[in-house]
């Protein structure tokens, strides 16, 4: 499969969010792959708006990207926080050189092997609902063919996002994403519990809990919460043992 047709693989894939009950946090994870498999980046990583606007770390391609996006958060700058608030791409091909743009972030990149960032707006007309973080291992601004591709694909992933408001209430909008937020806690709950019993990293963990959940057919949540419950761990670690 050439670059095209996997391109528009993922779109398809994307938009299949345009149903009913569809998964928040599996899109959203869907929107890093796609980041990650079609773009020259190193990682990445999303930050949603909850029902009052404040943004929370929805998805991550690793534990270095969560932890770089957590950051950003709680000390109200960033990126990522630039391009939601403004609604435009952000883009720095050197963080080195731009230490005092971001304080405390362009280090902490740096000591995670990430020399330039661009930060892609979720927005749809005026409404802004987060933002993708794409971080690259090379001192390079993203070239314009790829920063296209990439808002793209957010841009879709925004549209699913946002559909439910053309069938339901504004309200109920605002609960799903929460809800979906909220979800990522016993995701990384389920994370955490699968790398100690499994002595594994928390990325290999999470591969496993997502590959487990798309095996047996459940939805992601569901099953991260059996394991949070003490009830799926095992299956998950030691697959037909039982």
């Amino acid at each position: 499969m050439d670059r095209y047709e996997g391109l528009a693989h993922a779109f398809v894939g994307l938009a299949d969010t345009l149903v009913a009950d569809y998964d928040v946090v599996e899109l959203a994870q869907q929107l890093i792959d796609g980041s990650m498999e079609f773009l020259p980046i190193a990682a990445a990583g999303i930050l949603l708006g909850d029902a009052w606007g404040t943004l929370r770390v929805l998805a991550s391609s690793s534990e270095q990207t969560r932890l770089l996006e957590l950051f950003q958060i709680q000390a109200n700058v960033g990126p990522c926080l630039q391009a939601y608030r403004s609604g435009t791409a952000v883009l720095v091909g050197d963080l080195s050189a731009e230490r005092d743009l971001w304080p405390g972030f362009a280090e902490r990149a740096l000591d995670y092997g990430f020399h330039a960032v661009c930060a892609l707006p979720m927005r749809l007309r005026d409404e802004c609902i987060g933002a993708l973080n794409l971080f690259s291992a090379e001192a390079k601004v993203l070239s314009g063919a790829n920063v296209a591709v990439g808002q793209a694909l957010a841009d879709v992933a925004t549209i699913g996002i946002l559909h439910q408001r053309v069938l339901t209430r504004s309200e109920l909008v605002k609960q799903q994403l929460q809800t979906a937020l909220n979800t990522r806690v016993i995701i990384e709950q389920a994370k955490g519990v699968l790398a100690e019993r499994g002595a594994v990293d928390v990325n290999e963990s999470f591969d496993l809990l997502r590959a487990h959940a798309r095996m047996t057919n459940q939805r992601l949540v569901d099953l991260a919460r059996a394991v949070v419950d003490g009830a799926a761990a095992e299956d998950i670690l030691h697959p037909g043992t039982r």
